[in-house]
């Protein structure tokens, strides 16, 4: 392994500096330096267990490069949980609706679930989908993730519109 280069970047809302190989992936730098929730599944862009927000998107953190989010906000599915409102009712609502069994896909699913309520956020099952079909799940069969997502948009819609207001 080559030496170890200093790696600046805001995570989950915190500026840190962070020391990676030039060859290490952002989610070995991200589970080296305590963030665990973020999940090794394929280490090759596929299941979608590692994604987090990178700048407002959601990356595969396996297949993107640690050195090259200098100067970056990465966002983790606890990040987003804690701290966004979309993130704590699509939290909320993978508990009500039974989105997670095994938990191990339900960081990757959190994180492109926000990206979607983010970025579109129309309850739109084919929508949401789409959105989801770069994650792969094993347990639930996507309806309940889905019921998850969908019912977070509509929460959302209804707050938009005021109707969510007393």
């Amino acid at each position: 392994m080559s030496e170890k280069v200093a790696v600046s970047l805001k995570i989950n809302g915190k500026e840190v500096t962070l020391l990676a190989a030039p060859e290490q992936n952002l989610l070995r730098l991200l589970r080296e330096n305590g963030y665990v929730e973020v999940k090794c599944g394929c280490e090759e862009g596929d299941c979608g267990t590692c994604t987090v927000l990178l700048d407002g998107l959601s990356v595969k953190s396996c297949v993107t490069p640690a050195c090259a989010c200098e100067g970056r906000e990465v966002w983790t599915a606890a990040g987003v949980s804690r701290q966004e409102r979309i993130g704590r009712l699509l939290r909320d609502n993978f508990a009500k609706y039974g989105a997670s069994q095994c938990g191990f896909c339900t960081p990757g699913m959190m994180v492109t679930g926000v990206n979607y309520l983010m970025n579109n956020g129309v309850p739109d099952r084919q929508a949401i989908r789409a959105a989801i079909s770069g994650n792969l799940c094993r347990c639930t069969g996507y309806k309940k993730i889905i019921d998850a997502i969908y019912h977070t948009a509509q929460e959302l819609r209804r707050e938009t519109a005021g109707e969510g207001m007393l």
